[in-house]
C-alpha cells in the first residue's frame, strides 16, 4: 500500500485546544507546527490566585516544548501571528519574511479583553489575560498596601485600600473574593492597615452575579462574598473610568488605587481578516464539525469559536470546551489525512459543570445536576483543577501552596520584583 503524503498542519495557539489537538493528534503521516506569542501553556483558571499572590507564575504554567517532548514530527515556534489568509493557506508572522504554509489549519488563538468601545478605559482598569497581567495586579495590590502603610493622609488610605473589579462572571467573582482574603489577612503584617477601611467593589450590570448558574447559587455566591467584606454592586454599569476613578451610570462615584476589568472578551483582533462570518464579539462562527465556512481544511477551536451545538446548547468559553474541540478536531483531521472524506458528524460540547472559588475557603458548583455552595463546593473545585494542571510538580507545588494558605493563612508569592508596568494600551 502507497504511503500517504504527509501532511502540513499548522496550529495557531498553545492554549487549550491547540495543546489538546496536538496531543490527541493519532495520524503519523504529518508535520505539524504550533505557533504561540508566548512559550508557555497557561492554566488559566488559576491565572487570578497568581495575581492575588496565592501562587506563583510557574506553579501554573509550563513550557509548550516540555509538554510535547518527544513529538518528532512536531516544531514549535515562538510567534505574533499578522495574517492569516485562508485562499492561499499561508500565516504570516510578525519579523518573518517567508510565511508559513499549511494543508490543515487549527485557530486556537482565544480572546482579548473587551472594553466595549471604549479601548480608553484600558489605560486604567486592567484586565487579566496573561502572566504579565497578573504579576503587574499582584505588585499593584501589594504596592497599594505598602503605600497605605506609610501614609498619614486618611483619605489617601481609604483610595489606596479600594479596589474595584468590574464584571461578575466567574473572573470577577474569584478576583473580588480572592484579593477580600489577601486584604483581610494581611493586617498581621501590615500593622496600620484597618479592616474597616478596606472596600473592595464588585460591580455588574446585570442583575446577578455568575448569570450562567441557577439563581439560588448566585444568591449563594453574593452572600460568600459579603461575608468576606465585598460590596457586590448588581444593576448597574459603568458609565467612564479615569485614572483611580470609576464613575457608575447610577451617578456613583468610586475613588480606587486598583480597578480591574473582568467585564467582557473579544476574539483575537486576526478573526476579523479570515473573511468568515463573525458574531459581535469577533468570535468565528463555524460549521457544525467546527470548520471555517468554504475551508474544510481549516478549523477553529477555544474561546474564539462561536457555536450552538446540535442540542441547541451555545459552546461556552470554558477551558472544557477548548479541550474537547481540539480532541475532536484531532480525529476529523486525522481521518482525513489517512484519506477519509470528511465524516460529517457534528461537534456536541459535554458539559461537565461550571463552578466559581470565594475566597480561601468557599465556592459554588453546579455539577451533573449537583449544587454544591460553601466549604464542599470549595473541596471540589479543588479536586477539578489539579485533575486539570498540566504536570506533576505543578499539581504537586500547588497543593502544598493551598494547604499552606487555608491552615495558615499565608499567600506564597507575597514578593514584589515585578518592574514598572508597560502601558496598558
Amino acid at each position: 500500500m502507497a504511503t500517504p503524503p504527509r501532511a502540513r498542519i499548522l496550529v495557531l495557539g498553545g492554549g487549550f485546544g491547540g495543546l489538546f489537538f496536538v496531543k490527541a493528534l493519532r495520524a503519523k503521516h504529518n508535520d505539524i507546527v504550533l505557533v504561540d506569542r508566548q512559550n508557555h501553556h497557561l492554566f488559566q483558571p488559576l491565572l487570578y490566585q497568581v495575581a492575588t499572590a496565592g501562587l506563583a507564575a510557574p506553579q501554573i504554567a509550563q513550557p509548550i516544548r516540555q509538554i510535547l517532548s518527544g513529538r518528532k514530527n512536531l516544531r514549535v515556534l515562538l510567534g505574533e501571528v499578522e495574517a492569516v489568509d485562508l485562499k492561499s493557506r499561508t500565516v504570516r508572522l510578525a519579523g518573518r519574511s517567508e510565511p508559513l504554509t499549511y494543508d490543515y489549519l487549527v485557530y486556537g488563538l482565544g480572546v482579548v479583553n473587551d472594553y466595549f468601545g471604549h479601548s480608553e478605559w484600558a489605560r486604567h482598569a486592567r484586565g487579566m489575560k496573561s502572566l504579565e497581567d497578573a504579576a503587574v495586579i499582584r505588585r499593584d495590590l501589594l504596592l497599594a498596601l505598602e503605600a497605605a502603610e506609610s501614609s498619614e493622609d486618611p483619605d489617601q488610605v481609604r483610595r489606596l485600600l479600594t479596589v474595584v473589579v468590574i464584571g461578575g462572571g466567574p473572573t470577577g467573582v474569584e478576583l473580588a473574593g480572592a484579593i477580600a482574603d489577601l486584604v483581610r489577612h494581611a493586617r498581621r503584617d501590615f500593622t496600620r492597615v484597618e479592616l474597616g477601611v478596606t472596600r473592595v467593589v464588585l460591580v455588574e450590570k446585570g442583575p446577578r452575579l455568575l448569570a450562567h448558574l441557577p439563581e439560588d447559587l448566585s444568591a449563594s455566591a453574593e452572600r460568600q462574598l459579603a461575608s468576606l467584606g465585598v460590596e457586590v454592586r448588581t444593576n448597574v454599569g459603568v458609565a467612564d473610568i479615569t485614572a483611580g476613578r470609576v464613575q457608575l451610570d447610577d451617578g456613583t462615584e468610586l475613588l480606587a488605587e486598583t480597578i480591574l476589568w473582568a467585564a467582557g472578551v473579544r476574539a483575537a483582533p486576526s478573526t476579523v481578516g479570515l473573511g468568515v462570518p463573525l458574531d459581535r464579539a469577533g468570535r468565528l462562527e463555524v460549521l457544525p464539525d467546527l470548520s471555517l465556512p468554504g475551508h474544510p481544511e481549516a478549523f477553529a477551536v477555544g474561546d474564539a469559536v462561536s457555536l450552538v451545538d446540535p442540542r441547541g446548547v451555545r459552546v461556552p468559553g470554558v477551558s472544557p470546551a477548548a479541550m474537547q474541540m481540539g480532541a475532536f478536531v484531532a480525529r476529523e483531521i486525522s481521518a482525513r489525512v489517512a484519506g477519509a472524506a470528511p465524516s460529517g458528524r457534528a461537534f456536541v460540547y459535554r458539559d461537565k459543570g461550571s463552578m466559581a472559588t470565594i475566597g480561601r475557603k468557599s465556592a459554588v458548583a453546579h455539577l451533573a445536576g449537583m449544587k454544591l455552595s460553601g466549604f464542599p463546593a470549595w473541596i471540589t473545585w479543588l479536586v477539578v483543577h489539579l485533575l486539570f494542571l498540566i504536570g506533576f510538580r505543578n499539581k504537586l507545588q500547588v497543593v502544598v501552596n493551598w494547604i499552606s494558605s487555608y491552615l495558615f493563612y499565608r499567600p506564597g508569592a507575597r514578593v514584589v520584583s515585578t518592574p514598572e508596568p508597560p502601558p496598558l494600551s
